[in-house]
């Protein structure tokens, strides 16, 4: 039978980044804007894109720099909607 991990063996998160990890988990991509590296959470489902308020691109070079998140390579460049 599969061992749970305590507490004790998972790493420290800030609300900030639970609410980001929780997100990823449940159909959200992150993307962050080109210019500002602000991010901001797009479900592929229906395109839906929510900006996280607590969150920053310090959240997420945090979230990189412990290896919970990687980042990827997209072939299009972030685009506004409406423009």
């Amino acid at each position: 039978m599969a061992k749970k991990k305590s507490g004790a063996d998972l790493p420290k998160l800030t609300e900030a980044e639970r609410d980001l990890i929780w997100h990823m988990e449940h159909g959200y991509q992150l993307q962050t804007d080109l210019l500002s590296g602000e991010p901001g959470l797009r479900r592929l489902k229906d395109d839906e894109v929510v900006r996280p308020a607590s969150a920053n691109r310090n959240t997420v070079k945090a979230l990189e720099e412990r290896g919970l998140i990687s980042s990827g390579k997209s072939r299009a460049p972030s685009r506004s909607r409406g423009t």
